[in-house]
């Protein structure tokens, strides 16, 4: 059976070759058709919740706004993980619900239980809720200082309003920036 074949493609190559180039060209073409995802999304559906609290250090930020958070949010329906990072003046929580909840819905579930706690909390320290966004919607955070001494806070944080910030709100998939306050 395979002697016949190859004997085949040997005495038929222009065949072969037509039949190969045609292939190669669907190929080609399907590959070009393809949707283009350099990871796919294989998290959990995720609220994240942003805590600003000026001039608390990560120590406080964990027991006053992170903790309470946390406590807060145990037993709604369908989470099934919280995860939690404090740091100076930020607290982050991520609260990860099952696979098949709606984020929509967990949303909801997570600003009920955040609006009963909101009294609680530090004055100064208001929780939201960050845009709905995949793995590739990460929360980045970015710190501008001076290299010199010469440049004043104020100056550095005008550079960083003024300039820095409408260049990355032009850029495309950006969804939210929020400045912080200035940490001496």
């Amino acid at each position: 059976m395979l002697n016949k074949l190859i004997y085949l493609a040997l005495h038929n190559r222009a065949v072969v070759l037509a039949l190969a180039l045609v292939l190669m060209g669907l190929g080609a073409l399907t590959t070009l058709r393809l949707p283009v995802e350099v990871l796919p999304d294989l998290t959990k559906p995720t609220v994240i919740i942003l805590t600003e609290s000026p001039g608390l250090a990560p120590e406080e930020v964990e027991v006053n706004i992170t903790t309470p958070i946390e406590r807060a949010l145990l037993g709604v329906a369908g989470l099934s993980r919280v995860r939690s990072n404090s740091d100076v003046s930020l607290s982050l929580v991520y609260a990860e619900f099952s696979w098949h909840t709606d984020i929509y819905k967990a949303r909801q579930l997570v600003q009920e239980r955040l609006a009963g706690i909101r009294g609680s909390l530090p004055s100064g320290a208001q929780p939201f809720l960050t845009p709905t966004a995949s793995l590739m919607g990460e929360i980045l955070l970015i710190g501008v200082s001076s290299r010199d001494d010469k440049t004043l806070p104020r100056d550095v944080r005008s550079i960083a309003d003024w300039t820095i910030r409408p260049r990355l709100q032009s850029i495309a998939g950006i969804a939210q920036q929020q400045a912080l306050q200035q940490v001496a």
